[in-house]
């Protein structure tokens, strides 16, 4: 057996296993001590939209925040996989205005909201999706006004020799105390550059973004402000009801939580949230085979690996408590299996045991 990469969750039908899913997965504290692993701590992969909290950093360092005037909601969809309903539009929109930028602008490039009573609404009309509608319009339209505060060119924001492309790649490095040279870039699905980094540079890059005490003043603020963001605002980062949103609802501002594309999720503890006394810590994992979103019957969509893994992850490191364990359990980690008809016809289960380091 490939030992990088181990079972994370099967599948049954009956007794016997249908599927299972591969991944690695580590937990690291803000010391950069690994807490604990499964799999390959160095598994490199791209954090896809897990990677906004760290593109957002720069800007709110710089004092974007306070040069125009924004919401700590503002902030949280800047950090956002949104779902394009009503009060991501409405915020998204507000921003622009608040900068001074067109919807145009934007480079993201569209697709349709994954947000029920809009997506419905644009059917019935025959409208068509704009920038705005894509789930990464809020970190883009914050990419825009970073330029704009800086005085630099609009036009080119995306690429990468962009001084405030070259911002975010440099602190997210320092963050995550990783070579920049050695960051692998691409592209992401909005067209934004994109980084590939070990899973456990990763982690304690969220260490330390959620105990931010050893950094300078100015960065450890712009950390706090983004953390308070998110936990305030959960519903801005995705939606109701989607899993990110409902962990850092339950968990009542100790967690941030935050999807990225292809399997990849990472989840931040905040100071105290093990223990009086503990650390900030960082877990990040990876699911190999990408874990395809799936549209419910509802027209609904959720992650069949993500939710469960990080549930169980949790679990294990003992950072919910059974009456956040029963919110959550919509989510998993075990959830029982049917069909179309409601007949059961097996579960789901994560298999793994978290390997803790003395």
């Amino acid at each position: 057996m490939n030992e990088r990469l181990l079972p994370l969750l099967e599948l049954t039908r009956g007794r016997v296993i249908e599927s299972t899913h591969y991944g690695a997965i580590v937990v690291v504290d803000s010391d950069g001590r690994t807490i604990a692993s499964h799999g390959d701590p160095q598994t490199v992969a791209f954090l896809r939209s897990s990677a906004k909290p760290f593109q957002a950093l720069p800007f709110v360092e710089r004092g974007g925040v306070e040069h125009y005037g924004y919401t700590l909601k503002e902030l949280s969809l800047s950090c956002a996989s949104h779902e394009s309903a009503q009060i991501h539009l409405d915020t998204v929109q507000g921003m622009q205005k608040k900068i001074g930028i067109q919807e145009n602008q934007l480079q993201c490039g569209t697709h349709m909201p994954g947000d029920v009573a809009v997506f419905k609404s644009m059917i019935q009309s025959g409208a068509e999706p704009t920038p705005n509608n894509n789930n990464c319009s809020g970190k883009h339209t914050s990419m825009l006004a970073h330029a704009k505060m800086r005085g630099l060119p609009l036009e080119n924001y995306l690429d990468i020799n962009h001084p405030i492309q070259q911002d975010i790649l440099t602190t997210f490095a320092e963050m995550c105390q990783y070579e920049r040279g050695k960051i692998e870039l691409g592209i992401d699905g909005c067209s934004a550059p994109n980084f590939a980094l070990p899973l456990y540079n990763t982690a304690l890059g969220l260490a330390r973004l959620c105990d931010p005490r050893a950094l300078s003043d100015e960065r450890a603020s712009a950390c706090r402000k983004i953390t308070t963001a998110m936990t305030t605002h959960p519903e801005m980062v995705s939606r109701h009801g989607e899993f990110d949103c409902e962990l850092m609802k339950a968990a009542e501002g100790r967690i941030i939580c935050k999807r990225g594309a292809e399997g990849f999720q990472i989840a931040g503890l905040l100071p105290g949230a093990l223990s009086p006394q503990s650390r900030g810590v960082g877990i990040a994992f990876k699911v190999t085979d990408g874990d395809a979103s799936r549209m419910s019957d509802d027209l609904e969509w959720s992650s069949r690996v993500r939710p469960a893994i990080a549930m169980e992850i949790l679990k294990q490191v003992g950072a919910l408590n059974e009456k956040q364990l029963q919110t959550l359990a919509p989510f998993g980690p075990s959830k029982i299996l049917k069909n179309h008809r409601e007949l059961v016809t097996g579960e789901s289960h994560p298999v793994f045991k978290l390997k803790f380091e003395s």
